[in-house]
């Protein structure tokens, strides 16, 4: 019997270009709800940027696993908050100032302060950000949680360059999370962490558990859950490491899944 329900945002229930989930998703959501299935997303937004994803629907996001983990919501309550070390991002700061084209990204509640790099390059790789950043010199003084590093180049660089960054900066971990893009996080701690704190809180096992994905940072939540999905627009990695394999994001196939889910039957097959 499935008893949580955890699912990414962008790309896996919230298609590319769209501002809100479906319809059909919250109500996949408050079906599973008064199936008394704990459910919620799993995202490396902050928590200020996901309730509107839902129409301000508090209920869809009160338990959530917000910036890859280091937030956790049980019921509404904040079960444990993990920051990242200012020590740390003054090391990531230095390294990327040094690599053309690179830049790092702290976040005040949902503004994007950016403290290396340049404008246009942050535009080219994640155009929104680019459009909302606000430029700032140094690390910022309050305590950070959320933060990304970034890089104008394809995925051969990408992967490359998060790769110069875990080798280099021991205390973060650093994850491909798309082309260009980068999430910071304090070592071992991720959605996979964030899904085993979850499952401790609510006294269930790893089989009752049903994990949705597409990205690069599902794959910690993926290893954490023997009931791992990819939509088919999964990134090819994701894809592979998923034990399931469901339709489109943009065919609404996670609220599909759900809706089976909510009802007691299993919509998974081999």
């Amino acid at each position: 019997m499935t008893k949580l329900i955890l699912t990414d945002i962008d790309g896996t229930i919230l298609p590319a270009g769209s501002t809100q989930v479906s319809k059909r998703t919250m109500r996949a959501f408050h079906a599973a709800l008064r199936a008394g299935i704990h459910i919620g997303p799993a995202s490396g937004r902050g928590i200020d940027w996901i309730p509107p994803f839902f129409a301000g629907d508090e209920q869809c996001c009160s338990t959530c696993l917000a910036t890859n983990g280091l937030q956790v919501y049980l019921d509404g309550k904040l079960m444990h908050e993990e920051q990242v070390s200012r020590q740390a991002l003054e090391q990531v700061g230095a390294i990327v100032h040094e690599i053309p084209h690179a830049g790092l990204l702290c976040f005040k509640e949902a503004t994007p302060l950016l403290v290396e790099g340049s404008r246009a390059d942050l535009a080219t790789v994640f155009p929104s950000y680019g459009q909302s950043c606000v430029e700032t010199e140094g690390i910022p003084e309050f305590p950070i949680v959320k933060s990304n590093v970034f890089v104008a180049a394809d995925e051969q660089h990408t992967r490359a360059f998060v790769k110069k960054l875990n080798a280099e900066v021991e205390a973060l971990d650093f994850d491909y999370a798309l082309v260009g893009f980068s999430n910071i996080m304090p070592h071992g701690y991720n959605k996979g962490s964030g899904v085993c704190m979850l499952r401790e809180a609510l006294g269930i096992a790893a089989d009752e558990v049903v994990v949705f994905g597409d990205g690069g940072n599902d794959l910690s939540m993926f290893s954490a859950t023997p009931n791992s999905v990819a939509v088919a627009n999964a990134q090819v990695g994701v894809s592979e490491a998923a034990r399931w394999h469901i339709g489109r994001c943009d065919e609404d196939a996670v609220a599909q899944a759900i809706e089976v889910l909510a009802a007691g039957g299993w919509p998974f097959s081999a």
